[in-house]
């Protein structure tokens, strides 16, 4: 049985000013890291509906294997508002499908076997998707790498579901607004970026550290005093949906395949400028970004 790459956690529509486009942070991590030859899967549930019925369509379309319950509340939807350089805010519809994901015994055996697995706070906001969230990280194997990529969304996380979910993480990934947002729950006041990295992953025995910084670059911290600083490549913006999803699976992609830690680094950053320059959040990667 091949080993699988899954993404767990939201499936939904970014609402854009041109139109509804398929996304969710796990669905669009498990779509790039197909797109680098992996056997990926994604991991939500969907409603019995017609937007429920175009997401499981793109993703066939798509070649993206996917387990995705359908259950009895409406596919998630968010609106999302672009300012004048493209940056996004999220306004989340409550109560919809991937705050219900069931923990089935078809997601059980995928566990059982997982290479890898990200998932994040927002669906956890709701205890059922926690729950099933949760369940599926203490199935993995201990060789599974465990991505906690925090993506913290409106009012929709607290200290319970950030220490969990770093509890059981090998990677966090999280950005500049997030670290400021944990260095204060967490009561690391007044220490600059690397220093609440290192503390954070000293204290939840992370393998890394990874901070992305938008157009101020981004580092990854591991153990030992390795450090690996990129600067972000000056590109065209169409908008920043997905990006940061790119850049995770970039580098889940090419630690997975062997590559240090500089050079995964170097292939997040490329991908992820690549997806700001594409509407959307799951554009196609040419071939000289996938062959690693």
């Amino acid at each position: 049985m091949v080993r699988q790459i899954i993404g767990l956690g939201e499936v939904l529509y970014d609402v854009l000013p041109e139109g509804a486009k398929l996304g969710g942070a796990p669905a669009n991590f498990a779509y790039h890291v197909s797109q680098f030859g992996f056997d990926a899967m994604a991991i939500s549930a969907v409603g019995n509906d017609i937007l429920g019925d175009r997401a499981l369509q793109r993703f066939d379309e798509n070649g993206l294997k996917y387990i995705i319950p359908r259950v009895a509340y409406p596919t998630g939807t968010v609106n999302v508002a672009l300012n004048e350089v493209g940056v996004p805010t999220y306004t989340f519809t409550p109560d919809v499908a991937w705050d219900h994901i069931p923990f089935t015994p078809e997601m059980e055996e995928v566990a059982k076997n997982a290479r890898a697995v990200c998932y994040g706070s927002l669906a956890q906001r709701s205890e059922g998707s926690r729950e099933t969230i949760r369940k599926f990280l203490e199935t993995t194997p201990d060789d599974c790498l465990k991505i906690f990529d925090a993506n913290l969304r409106g009012t929709f996380y607290n200290k319970e579901v950030l220490t969990d979910g770093v509890k059981h993480a090998d990677v966090l990934k999280i950005n500049d607004e997030e670290l400021v947002i944990i260095g204060r729950m967490f009561d690391y006041p007044g220490l600059d970026m690397e220093e609440k990295c290192r503390i954070i992953m000293h204290r939840h025995h992370l393998k890394m550290v990874v901070l992305t910084c938008g157009t101020n670059g981004s580092y990854v911290f591991a153990p030992n005093d390795v450090a690996s600083f990129k600067e972000t490549p000056k590109v065209d913006v169409a908008d920043t949906v997905g990006a940061g999803d790119s850049f995770t699976a970039a580098f889940t992609a090419s630690l997975l395949s062997g590559k240090s830690v500089q050079e995964a680094h170097e292939t997040a950053v490329e991908v992820s400028a690549y997806v700001c320059t594409q509407k959307g959040a799951m554009p196609k990667l040419p071939d000289s970004l996938t062959k690693i």
